[in-house]
């Protein structure tokens, strides 16, 4: 059976599947920074859920990368976690 890393290294050979993979990263980052932050709080997410007044599956789907959150919840997740939010729009030009 094919690892799924081994898979995604042969498909980053064709150019539609990387233009396709290149274009998610923005949610790939966030949903990395979302998982850190409650990592390194120490909590799981039953415990970051009771803090945010939400349910362990609202969470899974935060860090699934499945919904892009609004800055209210991020708002709020960063206060669980004891971390700050930072929003940040940079120049793609050089």
């Amino acid at each position: 059976m094919a690892r799924v890393s081994d898979l995604h290294r042969d498909w980053l050979g064709d150019a539609e599947y990387r233009d396709a993979y290149d274009a998610l990263e923005p949610e790939f980052s966030l949903t990395r920074e979302l998982i850190a932050a409650r990592v390194r709080a120490g909590l799981t997410q039953e415990q970051l859920a009771e803090r945010m007044g939400t349910t362990q599956s609202a969470i899974a789907r935060l860090e699934s990368g499945r919904r892009m959150p609004g800055i209210r919840t991020l708002e709020r997740f960063a206060t669980a976690t004891g971390a700050r939010l930072i929003v940040r729009l940079e120049s793609e030009r050089p």
